[in-house]
């Protein structure tokens, strides 16, 4: 009987010792707690579709100076990729730039596309009361169009023309005072006149703009091709949009990328 149990208490001791074991061979790697089994193909699947939903988090679009249509959209759709956000201008500007109007809202708006609106109605960014006078344009344009509240108002400063602080705080004062949110598109490369202007801003100004640069610039890609969210702009600022690349041959526009804070302020 001894022997019997010094039998079992053996055997015993080996059963326990071999649990471990035959985890770490056949279930567990000690050192990184993953399966030794290869990767099924619906694992390589699921490792895909996790690293296009990190790409996704940053959103793409296309900006255009004549209006949405059929011919216009399909153009974009077949040779860069559906749109999710599109640029357009508020009223007409002869020789420049279609403006928005309802069919062109609905239509976009039907395509799931959310709209980035633009104002371009000056040509030159100086003196605090001419920020007033084009911003409060601006919301007379955006109430026409029947804009909700809550959309960014983006003034138009192209790099050909003079600007200077005080421009750009009188456009923010009203437009902050407004239904609708400050926002500003430029070529904000550093040196730039718009950057010294943009700096020496007031500092809820500077905190409180929405900015959207069109620098550096780069190759017209498609959507899956667009290079990683890199843009060059005022620092600390709410710079939630990058124009990476201008005048596609292919259909008439320009290609963007856009962080996710930025749909809080499209239409």
């Amino acid at each position: 009987m001894p022997n019997r149990d010094l039998i079992y208490m053996i055997l015993g001791m080996v059963f326990v010792l071999a649990i471990p074991i035959v985890l770490n061979l056949f279930i567990f790697d000690a050192n990184s707690g993953q399966s030794n089994n290869p990767p099924t193909e619906e694992d390589k699947r699921s490792d895909s579709n996790q690293n296009n939903q990190e790409k996704d988090k940053q959103y793409w679009g296309v900006d255009s100076a004549s209006q949405t249509d059929e011919d216009l959209y399909q153009c974009v759709k077949d040779n860069y990729d559906k749109p999710q956000i599109w640029g357009r201008y508020l009223g007409d500007k002869e020789g420049v730039s279609n403006g928005l109007d309802d069919d062109e809202v609905s239509y976009l708006h039907d395509k799931n596309v959310k709209i980035l609106v633009i104002y371009n109605h000056f040509t030159d960014a100086t003196g605090y009361e001419h920020g007033v006078k084009e911003a409060e344009r601006a919301i007379e344009y955006a109430k026409e169009l029947g804009i909700p509240d809550g959309v960014a108002l983006f003034g138009d400063i192209e790099p050909n023309f003079p600007v200077n602080s005080a421009f750009i705080d009188g456009w923010y004062d009203t437009l902050a005072d407004s239904a609708y949110k400050p926002a500003i598109y430029g070529v904000f490369d550093e040196g730039s006149a718009l950057v010294e202007a943009y700096n020496a801003a007031n500092q809820e100004t500077k905190e409180n703009t929405i900015v959207w640069t069109a620098f550096p610039q780069g190759e017209i890609t498609t959507k899956e091709n667009a290079p990683e969210y890199n843009p060059q702009g005022p620092k600390g600022s709410m710079l939630y949009g990058w124009q990476y690349a201008l005048e596609a041959e292919k259909c008439t526009i320009d290609t963007n990328l856009f962080e996710e804070e930025m749909l809080k302020f499209l239409w």
